[in-house]
């Protein structure tokens, strides 16, 4: 049995599709390949590199703005919850 050899670029776009898709399995099914091949191929790629050449400038602008969304939200939550317990308390923070 002769053993398959494949380019750099093909490579790349196998790992390409399993970040974009998010799965090894299905990726390396419609391939034609084993889901462990493909598996280290992503391992060796950087993440980094994989991440910022499939995302276009206005992807990175959309993560951007859902990572500081998802602080403010969480920023809102933490002072609902200290206004709460401040309320509850013996009356000192309510009457200001």
């Amino acid at each position: 049995m002769n053993k398959r050899v494949y380019d750099d670029s093909f490579k790349k776009m196998a790992v390409d599709l399993t970040i974009s898709r998010g799965s090894i399995k299905e990726v390396a099914e419609e391939l034609g390949i084993n889901q462990s091949l493909l598996s280290k191929w992503k391992q060796r790629q950087s993440p980094l590199t994989a991440v910022s050449v499939t995302l276009s400038e206005d992807q990175k602008m959309i993560k951007k703005l859902q990572r500081e969304l998802k602080n403010a939200h969480l920023e809102r939550d933490i002072l609902k919850k200290a206004v709460g317990i401040f309320s509850k308390g013996d009356g000192r923070y309510s009457d200001l």
